[in-house]
């Protein structure tokens, strides 16, 4: 009975929390009336606050956790892993690389596109190196430890062009930049992004039924007709496209893809199908809300959103370290 309730209740939950995020900021507008002058193409100063500002960052966070908490369950199932997310396949790791190179290059000022661009292209080249450093009849662990190599190598590259940077407020933006924001975006930034985010979530959700097989184990799952190197390249690919776009707009935003399959697995009867819509769905609840928490945060310097989520997911990953050396011992 819960289970057929649950992706209603996390869809109100989703709708409920949007709103909101529409309703919360620094300037206090009518919200019903903002959208009725925006609806009829008005330019009053609540009209443009709902759109310019409002609007694309609720979208934003509404989009982004999404295909975070997507993204970490589809792997936490191909690499049948609990705590494994985006950034273990270095996949975060590379966008942020990709997004510095184009603030460090400049190409950011020239060409507004270059930022979101330059992630997705990091993401992609790390994928590409996967499976060179990989194979593509490579093992879970093989996977992980390419994974890891990528990561070590994508960090260490942005740290060298950061320590390399001339200028120091191209240097303060970066580092800001990588915090993880939703603040100052505009619908540009989804209108390129969105295309991306969608190619990569349908290829994540294709891949549920594989990843209730693989849970079996990967004998059975071939057994079963399905392909170990065809899963991993759609739920690697389709992670690559999606949290690609998501670190090259919004930065590095951590945790949701850990806390969220978490927190639904056992609600989902641990079967990778449908814990998939349902995290979907959760880091979506999950990061509009720490956005409208930020923006709630009281006077002084916004705090930035990839720091909120650090917050509340480096405790919860350290109680998932311990329990699971518990269940070992």
């Amino acid at each position: 009975m819960m289970r057929r309730w649950l992706v209603p209740a996390l869809l109100l939950l989703v709708v409920a929390l949007f709103v909101l995020s529409l309703s919360v900021g620094p300037s206090a507008i009518s919200l019903p009336l903002a959208l009725a002058d925006w609806w009829r193409g008005g330019d009053s100063t609540a009209a443009i606050i709902f759109a310019d500002i409002r609007l694309p960052r609720a979208l934003l966070a509404l989009m982004i956790g999404a295909v975070l908490g997507l993204s970490g369950a589809a792997l936490q199932g191909l690499l049948r892993n609990p705590l494994a997310e985006p950034g273990l396949i270095g996949v975060s790791a590379s966008a942020g690389l990709g997004a510095v190179i184009a603030f460090y290059s400049g190409a950011g000022l020239l060409f507004p596109l270059a930022l979101p661009a330059g992630g997705i292209a990091g993401a992609l080249i790390a994928v590409t190196l996967l499976y060179l450093l990989a194979g593509k009849q490579a093992g879970m662990l093989t996977l992980i430890l390419a994974g890891v190599a990528i990561n070590s190598l994508a960090g260490a590259l942005t740290s060298l062009a950061l320590s390399l940077s001339p200028n120091p407020f191209a240097l303060s933006e970066i580092v800001f930049w990588m915090l993880g924001s939703l603040a100052d975006r505009s619908m540009t930034h989804i209108y390129v992004s969105a295309p991306f985010m969608l190619a990569g979530s349908l290829a994540l959700l294709s891949v549920g039924r594989g990843l209730d097989a693989l849970s079996l184990g990967e004998d059975t799952a071939r057994s079963l007709g399905f392909s170990t190197a065809r899963l991993a390249l759609f739920t690697i690919g389709g992670t690559a496209l999606a949290v690609g776009a998501a670190v090259a707009v919004a930065g590095a935003i951590g945790f949701i893809g850990l806390i969220v399959p978490h927190l639904l697995r056992p609600l989902a009867g641990y079967q990778p199908s449908r814990l998939l819509p349902l995290s979907a769905l959760g880091g979506a609840a999950l990061l509009l809300a720490a956005d409208i928490a930020v923006r709630l945060g009281g006077p002084g310097p916004e705090l930035k959103l990839g720091v909120v989520t650090a917050l509340l997911g480096a405790p919860f990953f350290l109680a998932l370290v311990l329990r699971h050396r518990r269940n070992l011992a």
